[in-house]
């Protein structure tokens, strides 16, 4: 579900080919999520909350190649996201399984001796995401980046400043997230458990967490997605975007044809590969894990001077933009004042006031003036005997 709304754009490019004004919205809007989304990274201390930022960010990567027109490279790099994406989550689990359930990255470090195997598929993961050249993650992002470039879809100059941007932003939140688990010193702490059980003192703490590397079911996986990480890009690129792969199923307007122009200039997977190491977005990538390093390995006091500093900035990010605030105020808050209102009009004012509790009054009232006629004396039956001739007999005459 996540990658749904890409592959239905895709699909339906015979549709917005038409509409440059629907491109254009689009491509603002992956924009704005590849670089935004790729910023809240950051300041998350959850390893599973870095890598699902990381996933937003790399769906508006996908977005604004559709909004360029570069639908192959969407897919494509849907495709190549999917190995390198899965690798680190399920690395991201092995991490946790190794740290006792424990996911906040502050109480991690050094675990690169600890679990060998979890690091080094987590590094390859981490090169296939910042877009390292030669990985897969390279290929569809650089083709990503140079379609906006090509693009002269209105905003594309605006899209691709946010999606090179966003290149040293995912190298910077990637090995933060790298720095702080694999590196450094160890910062295992006491956990707490639900049970007392022998070896924990009264408050039911254990001591340290002793990290391990995961099982054999936990780390093929992680093996096994390794490999496309690294190789799937070189493999698939020229068929996939240059090669016809996908038939009339896509179609571009001569016009918007960036994958064309790209095709131009493609001379094979390893002239690219080469190529990357003298490309804008390499030395972003390469500024972007240089300062992590610096910040989390030579200086960590200096994130939380930052932190300290740029306090309104922390908590924009930490707070997701108040985003989530205003959705709980303005949808979840509206929808619940709505059902509220409908609940006492509708179902305490209408159905239980009028038609379940409103007929039974009704009924209890006739049942009480029939009460008042059914006396039980005979000269009050006669009398209305009487006045019911009386009645008759006056409308017999008034009908004659």
């Amino acid at each position: 579900m996540v990658t749904a709304g890409i592959f239905m754009v895709a699909r339906m490019s015979p549709l917005y080919e038409w509409s440059e004004t629907a491109l254009s919205l689009i491509l603002i809007i992956g924009a704005i999520t590849a670089l935004f989304m790729g910023l809240l990274g950051i300041v998350q201390n959850d390893i599973k909350r870095v890598v699902a930022y990381s996933t937003l960010s790399q769906l508006g990567y996908m977005t604004v190649a559709l909004g360029a027109s570069a639908y192959s490279v969407a897919i494509f790099h849907l495709m190549t996201h999917a190995f390198f994406k899965a690798l680190l989550f399920l690395a991201a689990g092995s991490v946790i399984i190794g740290m006792h359930h424990d996911q906040d990255m502050r109480h991690m470090g050094g675990l690169r001796r600890r679990m060998p195997i979890t690091w080094i598929t987590s590094l390859i993961g981490s090169l296939a995401l910042i877009g390292f050249p030669f990985f897969s993650g390279f290929y569809s992002k650089e083709s990503i980046i140079e379609a906006v470039h090509l693009s002269d879809t209105p905003g594309a100059g605006l899209a691709w400043i946010a999606v090179t941007a966003g290149v040293f932003v995912t190298a910077l939140y990637t090995f933060r997230m790298y720095f702080l688990v694999f590196e450094g010193k160890p910062r295992f702490v006491a956990h707490r458990t639900s049970e007392t059980q022998h070896g924990e003192d009264a408050h039911g703490y254990h001591g340290p967490v002793d990290p391990h590397e995961s099982p054999a079911v936990v780390w093929w996986p992680l093996v096994a997605l390794a490999v496309p990480s690294i190789v799937i890009g070189a493999m698939a690129i020229g068929p996939l975007l240059f090669g016809g792969y996908f038939g009339d199923s896509l179609q571009v307007l001569p016009k918007h044809d960036v994958v064309a122009k790209i095709g131009e200039h493609f001379h094979g997977w390893l002239a690219m590969g080469l190529h990357g190491f003298m490309t804008v977005p390499f030395w972003l990538a390469v500024a972007g894990v240089a300062l992590a390093w610096y910040l989390y390995q030579l200086r960590p006091d200096i994130p939380v001077d930052i932190q300290r500093a740029l306090r309104p900035l922390y908590n924009l990010l930490d707070q997701k933009y108040y985003m989530d605030r205003f959705n709980d105020w303005f949808f979840a808050g509206g929808a619940r004042s709505v059902g509220g209102g409908l609940w006492r009009f509708g179902d305490v004012g209408v159905i239980d006031g009028v038609l379940v509790n409103g007929s039974a009054k009704l009924v209890g009232w006739l049942a009480s003036v029939a009460r008042k006629v059914q006396s039980g004396f005979v000269y009050h039956y006669a009398f209305m005997m009487i006045i019911g001739v009386f009645v008759l007999l006056t409308w017999w005459f008034l009908k004659i």
